[in-house]
Parts: structure tokens; C-alpha cells; sequence
């Protein structure tokens, strides 16, 4: 059983404040405070329930984890990603019941609609972060009503940084309330891309993000989507390029770009599709444009871009 002591920090008001401990009696208040159509009710249980998990990974972390591979060798699961992922199916089943539950480890629901409320849930996002470097790991919950952002939250889990908005009344770091996304330019932006997309892959033609990469200031990698996407949300990248990401990936992250205004689109242009793998390109306003014309022009030369 997850504990109900949280480090460190409390939920008030929608903000997320440092140096406050989270005692049981108050986690039991705000549970008695559900309303499916409350959306700041449900941003404070989601944060609740994300500084319980949390405590439980910063713990696992120093011990024994069972490690498998899915997919291939890269796409790890670990025991903590299922028993994360359960804990918040376990929280929204008994809370909001008759919400749907999209997340990676497979034991939501069946969603073929974005009708209704829905969930998107990484419990573990940066799983291969958390085998190896033991930090740049990240919590992510997006929550959608029928296909639109209403609730995001993403937590750096040993930083312990969370990016968290309701849809209208701004993104906040921790319990800072950012500002809107200016304009910018690809000579002076940091662009988040893995290194595996410049070199010769299936997906992309190298020239083109290589075309990306030497216009931009500089490139950054953290192996984690939603920390890189929340990154782009406060103004710490300018702009991140993806060739395939699953919809726990991105459900929160953009949420929290839209509120900023930042621009998100598939690398073609094309507008994401919430229940599909997608490829992503997004940014602040002029750089997400500037790398969408390096890519058009590079379709347009010739050069390969797979979209699925």
C-alpha cells in the first residue's frame, strides 16, 4: 500500500508549494470533495495521488527493481511502471468511474473514442532513466474531455518539479504561474531531439533533422518525453521533434504547450491525432515554423518521412 504521507510539499489552491508535509486527514478531505465536472478537484487529487507515487519511487529506486524488456532491448518495464500504473487505475476507478483510462503498461481501458472524460497515464515515463541514472524520470497525467486539454500534470520525480495547469488559468511551475510562450527564432533555440533521428533510421532521412540541428543554437536529449515536452511549456527548450511517441507520452505535456500558446502538429504539419502513435513537432511560435519549413522542403527534395 502506497503511504499517504507526502514530502515536502502540499496542494493549495491549484498551486503545488514547497517545505509542507501532506497529512492523511487532508488527502481524506479533498477525497470527499469529488465532482467528476470540477476540474480544479480533480487537478488536486491528481497531484495528491502523484506525490504518494512519487515517495514509492524515490524509495525503489535504492533497492532491487525487476527489469524486462518489451519491444526491444531499448523499451524497458520494470515492476514499479506496473505497480504505478495500477495504483492510478485503482484511484480513478474508484474515484471517477465512469471516466476511460488510457496508459502504457496496458491495464486501462479499451478506448477507440475520445468521447467522454479520458485519462492518458505514464506512470513511468523515462523508464530506461529510471533503470540506469536513477533521476530524469517522470509522472505524467493528462486528462481530456471529449479530445480537449483540461487537466496536465507532470513530475520530475527527484527534482521534484511538477508543470501542472487547468485548461484556462495558466501553467504553473511548482507554484509559479508561467507566462505565455513568445516568439523565437531557430538560430538562438534549444531543440530537444534524440540523437538516434540524425543518424540513418526508418522513420526520417537524417538530412533533415541534421538540416534542424545546424541551424538551431544547440540540441539537448533527456530521454523522456514528458519532461522534454513540459521543458518547451516553461521556456527551458524552445522546440522538440519526435518521429514516434504513444499517447501517454505526449497527453499531458500538451495540455500544457496549448496553454503557453506553443504550437503542436505532427513533423508534417498535420494535427496530432490523441489516440495514435504520432510523430511530434512542436515549439514556441517561429521556431516550430521555421523547423516545419526544413522539413517541407526536405519531402519536397525528395528526402523520406514515415508517419506511422
Amino acid at each position: 500500500m502506497l503511504c499517504h504521507l507526502m514530502n515536502e510539499r502540499i496542494v493549495r489552491s491549484g498551486r503545488y508549494l514547497k517545505g509542507k508535509v501532506l497529512k492523511p486527514s487532508m488527502v481524506e478531505r479533498e477525497q470527499k470533495m469529488i465532482d467528476k465536472t470540477n476540474w480544479q478537484a480533480i487537478h488536486d487529487h491528481v497531484v495528491a495521488w502523484i506525490l504518494e507515487a512519487s515517495a514509492e519511487l524515490r524509495q525503489a529506486v535504492k533497492g532491487h527493481l525487476n527489469i524486462h524488456s518489451k519491444s526491444s532491448p531499448n523499451d524497458l518495464v520494470t515492476n514499479m511502471d506496473k505497480q504505478i500504473e495500477q495504483f492510478f487505475i485503482h484511484k480513478v476507478r474508484t474515484s471517477y468511474p465512469n471516466h476511460q483510462i488510457v496508459s502504457e503498461e496496458g491495464f486501462g481501458d479499451e478506448v477507440k473514442t475520445t468521447k467522454g472524460v479520458l485519462w492518458l497515464i505514464d506512470p513511468i515515463d523515462g523508464t530506461v532513466n529510471f533503470v540506469h541514472q536513477k533521476r530524469h524520470f517522470a509522472i505524467s497525467v493528462g486528462i481530456y474531455e471529449e479530445g480537449i486539454g483540461k487537466v496536465a500534470v507532470i513530475y520530475d520525480v527527484m527534482s521534484e518539479d511538477m508543470y501542472h495547469c487547468v485548461a484556462g488559468q495558466g501553467v504553473y511551475m511548482n507554484d509559479e504561474k508561467l507566462g505565455e510562450l513568445d516568439s523565437g527564432e531557430l538560430k538562438t533555440a534549444l531543440i530537444a531531439v534524440n540523437g538516434k533521428w540524425l543518424n540513418k533510421n526508418i522513420r526520417i532521412d537524417p538530412e533533415i533533422m541534421r538540416a534542424i540541428a545546424r541551424h538551431a543554437r544547440g540540441t539537448r536529449s533527456y530521454g523522456t518525453a514528458a519532461i522534454e515536452l513540459a521543458y518547451v511549456a516553461c521556456g527551458i527548450l524552445d522546440g522538440y521533434v519526435s518521429m514516434q511517441l504513444s499517447p501517454w507520452d505526449i497527453g499531458a505535456g500538451l495540455i500544457l504547450i496549448n496553454e503557453v500558446g506553443g504550437k503542436t502538429t505532427q513533423v508534417n504539419g498535420d494535427p496530432l491525432k490523441l489516440l495514435e502513435n504520432n510523430t511530434i513537432l512542436i515549439g514556441r511560435k517561429g521556431v516550430h515554423e521555421e523547423m516545419l519549413r526544413y522539413i517541407q522542403e526536405g519531402i519536397e527534395a525528395g528526402k523520406y518521412v514515415q508517419q506511422k
